[in-house]
């Protein structure tokens, strides 16, 4: 018996509590509106199968996020189709100043993330959408504080050279320059 009382009642809390949150994460993993509802179901489905494992219900987000992310690697090596996209050669992005931050949209934003690796995607995801601190992070990909931090640091860079540019091309051709 777990704490919820019965599988059925522990799943409908699992499910309650963390149905959108898991929906976001998986959406933004896989950038597809049915791989994220496939991988979210699949969660749930091997969530009730073990439930026995969830001792503390105060860890049963990070429990649910763990199980999401296994599975969506699972599905990415399934399929042999890896993205990869080196960050060893990316330049730093020269400071700014004062000009104006480019609108994006999430459409923009979602192709910016696809791009990433999966190992700079997913920090990306857990901190800026889903709140999780640092340390959750760390545990979550099971990876030293300092590789987070790094990690967060090179993908923040990368997507905003990615959007940046992507804005100056929008704003290029919208004045006719790039016709």
């Amino acid at each position: 018996m777990s704490w919820f009382g019965s599988n059925k009642t522990a799943v409908e809390a699992l499910v309650d509590g963390h149905y959108a949150a898991l929906y976001r994460y998986a959406y933004r993993l896989s950038g597809a509106t049915q791989a994220a509802e496939d991988l979210t179901q699949e969660v749930f489905l091997q969530a009730q199968k073990m439930l026995h494992q969830l001792r503390d219900p105060a860890n049963a987000k990070s429990w649910l996020f763990t199980i999401l992310r296994n599975a969506y690697l699972h599905r990415v090596r399934a399929e042999k189709s890896t993205r990869f996209v080196s960050l060893d050669g990316v330049a730093e992005v020269a400071d700014r100043g004062n000009a104006p931050v480019p609108i994006v949209d999430s459409a923009q934003l979602q192709a910016a993330l696809n791009q990433l690796p999966e190992v700079f995607r997913t920090p990306v995801i857990l901190y800026y959408f889903e709140d999780f601190s640092y340390k959750d992070i760390a545990e979550q990909m099971n990876v030293p504080l300092g590789t987070v931090m790094s990690r967060l640091a090179r993908a923040k860079m990368v997507l905003r050279q990615s959007l940046t540019e992507h804005a100056e091309v929008t704003t290029t051709t919208a004045h006719g320059e790039g016709i």
